[in-house]
């Protein structure tokens, strides 16, 4: 988390930068969509290969601000000085910055000393586009899964460890399939499962499958798709969550079928630089 001390311009005004994020293909705000394409459109912005970096404050009035740069690397810089405790002044040049968007994406539970309490800015009537505001905790809907996947993957050992592989179902056999299991639509976990393998022969927009480190020589996937997203380490087992099941967090035995799937869109996803 950054410094309240630290303020950049922005519509010349002073901004009290309170957090940063990334928005790339490799890493960005799963609550703006499914993959990097959709994300930068939830914000009016091209889909550069490079990205962007979301800085996040409230100006001199306490009016919250997301201020879009394209200098990735010295926000990059910022939010690893953060992570590891360390002070970090982020103060973007002025010839960075893309666009200043009212409101915050995300939720920042902290708020600049000095001034008032965070809140909209007042309305512009030029404006084409409402403040941006965080999902709602309370509610159910893409963002929200995508946000408890997000957690799942920052907490896995805490999750694996609820999981007793003993209570995974024996793979299923033919015999065990209904006559018209050909022709059934695929629901729930096995239509999940059926859409990201498809992902393997047909890539689907940028970022929708990401790779990022995990302990030893694993890797930890995240993936996701029209109502669904998908948390797994590429060593152990997934999870899947589900629009249509609000809340639930949907476990996936290793099997003989997901180690080959998930090697396989850990090979194709974006990995960070």
């Amino acid at each position: 988390m950054a410094g309240t001390d630290d303020a950049v311009a922005a519509d010349d005004d002073a901004l009290y930068v309170l957090t940063a994020v990334l928005l790339t293909p490799a890493k960005f705000p799963s609550v703006l969509g499914d993959d990097y394409p959709e994300a930068c459109a939830a914000l009016d912005l091209p889909p550069l290969a490079d990205g962007y970096g979301l800085v996040l404050g409230q100006d001199g009035a306490g009016a919250r601000w997301t201020v879009v740069v394209d200098d990735v690397s010295l926000v990059a810089v910022a939010i690893a000085s953060w992570d590891c405790g360390m002070e970090y002044d982020l103060s973007p040049d002025q010839r960075t910055v893309v666009a200043a968007l009212p409101g915050w994406p995300l939720a920042v539970a902290v708020a600049a000393p000095g001034v008032p309490a965070p809140h909209d800015p007042e309305p512009d009537p030029d404006a084409d586009r409402p403040p941006l505001t965080p999902p709602e905790a309370g509610d159910w809907g893409p963002a929200q899964r995508r946000l408890g996947a997000d957690e799942i993957a920052l907490q896995w050992a805490d999750w694996r460890a609820q999981i007793d592989d003993s209570d995974f179902e024996a793979p299923g056999t033919e015999k065990d399939l209904p006559a018209d299991a050909d022709a059934a639509p695929l629901t729930g976990v096995r239509r999940v499962l059926a859409e990201a393998r498809a992902y393997v022969d047909t890539p689907p927009p940028l970022g929708r499958v990401r790779s990022a480190f995990a302990s030893g020589d694993a890797r930890t996937l995240r993936a996701d798709g029209p109502g669904w997203s998908l948390v797994a380490r590429t060593d152990d087992i997934a999870f899947v969550l589900l629009d249509e099941e609000p809340g639930d967090v949907l476990p996936v035995g290793r099997g003989p079928e997901l180690p080959a799937l998930l090697e396989a869109l850990d090979k194709m996803a974006v990995r960070p630089a």
